[in-house]
């Protein structure tokens, strides 16, 4: 299991942190998804433990770019709910834009044992696309998902 992230790291860093507008301009000019990242971080700030703030900052943090923080909200939310198959689904996809495939495939074996079993979205999910040519993803596909085919195989006629 990776290493829990230390309560009250997750958020932007403090340069990026909300200090809260000084005009009306300054708040209509900030983006949505930047207001609602500053307000889920001030939630943390107060708990953080929360979990369902700590879910969607995970997935700001990623809609935003902003993969480094995302992997450590979903490192953390791994720590609380290590029995949550979503949580584990997207904690293989944060280690897997990391380049830490080997941690990603144990998380992502973690998320199908436990229940995930959106396969459509799975083979989509760019998140994904750097274990896509590891044998041990496709050990995993075809164990779990039983219309999974290798791309290898996918030529052959078996009669």
């Amino acid at each position: 299991m990776p290493d829990p992230v230390e309560p009250g790291s997750i958020g932007p860093p403090r340069s990026q942190q909300f200090s809260g507008p000084t005009s009306l301009k300054q708040m209509v000019a900030q983006s949505q998804t930047d207001f609602e990242i500053d307000f889920f971080s001030s939630i943390l700030q107060r708990n953080p433990d929360d979990i369902d703030a700590l879910r969607r900052l995970g997935e700001l943090f990623s809609r935003k770019g902003m993969y480094a923080l995302a992997q450590q909200v979903d490192l953390h939310l791994a720590t609380l709910c290590p029995d949550d198959c979503v949580v584990q689904y997207n904690l293989a996809c944060s280690l897997a834009r990391g380049g830490r495939v080997r941690e990603a495939l144990e998380a992502l074996a973690r998320a199908l044992e436990q229940g995930y079993d959106d396969f459509e979205y799975l083979e989509l999910d760019s998140d994904l696309d750097s274990l896509r040519d590891d044998p041990r993803y496709f050990d995993l596909i075809e164990q779990f998902d039983a219309r999974a085919v290798r791309p290898d195989d996918a030529t052959h006629d078996p009669s």
